[in-house]
């Protein structure tokens, strides 16, 4: 081939891969920045790809004693779970509903004011048989309402956590405090006898506040 050619075939190549990284980022930007629908819906971007077949049935078979697991509605939590996945070595599982919440984001906000207000624990679907191999639980997910969302009460009152270290991370549209310290209150309520560390509360693109979050803990490879 000439060199040419050759330069064309390189130059439509960048071009596609310029194409398929902005339409990725266009597909995290957010879907709304009102404050009742950001409390009420928490994740505000398109789901990212995930790794997982969706089904939410298997975990990890790395050896690690480390576990990240999250729930996302739509992709901001699911974004901080990959990576604190990546910085930590831990394995990783997805937090699936049973019964899937609405697409739509003000009615995925109804149902989970009301699983709030009447302290639901909704169905997980395929939900580990056990976690004993793990002695560190990261958990994640939105804020919701003013809280954690109740599958996450449903998570970790599922297993006994005696001897285990969980550590929260959240984030949400308004990143009010209140919300955290409430969300962070929940889950100390719901893991039992687990050690529940102070959490960490930023935006899934804040990787230096992540990363510091991290080492402070001791959790960083």
């Amino acid at each position: 081939m000439k060199k040419g050619g050759i330069m064309k075939k390189l130059l439509s190549l960048g071009m596609a891969l310029v194409l398929a990284l902005s339409l990725m980022a266009c597909g995290q930007s957010a879907a709304g920045t009102g404050q009742s629908a950001s409390d009420s819906a928490g994740d505000t971007v398109s789901a990212a790809e995930s790794e997982s077949d969706g089904s939410g049935e298997s975990l990890g078979t790395s050896g690690s004693n480390v576990l990240v697991a999250y729930f996302s509605w739509s992709g901001n939590t699911q974004e901080m779970a990959f990576y604190i996945a990546q910085q930590t070595g831990a394995d990783l599982y997805e937090i699936v509903p049973e019964t899937p919440y609405p697409e739509d984001y003000n009615e995925c906000g109804d149902v989970a004011l009301a699983e709030r207000d009447n302290n639901e624990r909704p169905a997980i679907a395929g939900l580990p048989d056990s976690l004993d191999q793990y002695d560190t639980i990261i958990i994640g997910y939105p804020i919701w309402w003013h809280t954690a969302p109740m599958i996450i009460g449903t998570f970790l009152e599922s297993y006994d956590l005696t001897g285990k270290d969980v550590y929260p991370f959240t984030q949400s549209a308004s990143m009010n405090t209140e919300q955290f310290d409430n969300s962070i209150d929940f889950v100390r309520e719901s893991a039992g006898s687990g050690q529940v560390h102070d959490g960490l509360f930023a935006r899934p693109s804040d990787t230096e506040t992540i990363d510091a979050y991290l080492s402070d803990n001791g959790l960083t490879l």
